[in-house]
Formats: structure tokens, C-alpha cells, sequence
């Protein structure tokens, strides 16, 4: 099976940098009925910054709004999701790298039942080429 990449927006909050933020901030969207395709937090700086890929961006962005987030985006990213293999990753951003195009950052994950799944983001001005690159 081949995989599958598309391109997706993605929102992202800063918050504070302390244990519970990123649940509070789940369980907002979990008891709005909210499926996310792709999470990921991390620190930054102080504070700490939550990415959201959502299944469905408009419902996402009035659950963010009635929640008063200071929300960012959208923006645009990629999801993979495909058969694991050794080196699957690494022929994705083979394929970047060859079109001159610098990853931002990326997470992958082996999801079981053979599968992996990753997202990836490059610059604004590289997503068409980007797109193009990996074949959508």
C-alpha cells in the first residue's frame, strides 16, 4: 500500500509551560466532540506552544473561539500516514531534500498494526513545492 500524504492546516496556541495545560486544552476539544488527526506540544521559550491538525477545521476554530483561545493559523502541514518499512520517513524527506526544500520540524510515530503515521512542516513560501515534491 502506498502512502498516503496530505496536506492539512494546523492551528496552533501558546500557553503556559506547566503540567495540565495540554490536557485542559484536550479536554476542551474532547468534550466538544472534536477529532484531531495530529497533536503536538512542545516548549517554547517560557511557554509552551500546542499544535492541532483537526479533522475538521471549522468546528475546531469555534470550539477555540467560544474556549477564547488566542488561536494562530491556519497554517498548512503535511500528515503521512502509510505501512511501516524501515526507511519510510526517510524517503519522504529524501524526496524534500532533493527538491531543496527544508523541513521545519517533524514528529513520526509507529502506530501499530504495521503502520506509521508523521507530520511535517515546511516553510510557508516551500508548501506548493513541497506539495509537488510529494506528489499531491
Amino acid at each position: 500500500m502506498a502512502d498516503m500524504i496530505r496536506q492539512v492546516d494546523y492551528f496552533y496556541v501558546e500557553t503556559q509551560d506547566k503540567p495540565g495545560e495540554g490536557a485542559r486544552a484536550l479536554a476542551v476539544l474532547r468534550d466538544a466532540g472534536i477529532s484531531l488527526l495530529a497533536f503536538s506540544g512542545f516548549p517554547k521559550g517560557r511557554r509552551a506552544q500546542l499544535d492541532f491538525i483537526p479533522a475538521d477545521p471549522a468546528a475546531f476554530r469555534a470550539v477555540a473561539k467560544r474556549a477564547k483561545w488566542k488561536l494562530k493559523g491556519p497554517k498548512k502541514g503535511f500528515l503521512i500516514q502509510g505501512e511501516d518499512r524501515t526507511g519510510a520517513l526517510a524517503e519522504i524527506m529524501e524526496r524534500l531534500a532533493a527538491a531543496k526544500i527544508n523541513v521545519t520540524a517533524s514528529d513520526a510515530v509507529c502506530a501499530g498494526a504495521d503502520r506509521y503515521g508523521a507530520i511535517l512542516w515546511v516553510k510557508p513560501r516551500d508548501v506548493r513545492r513541497a506539495a509537488k515534491a510529494l506528489g499531491i
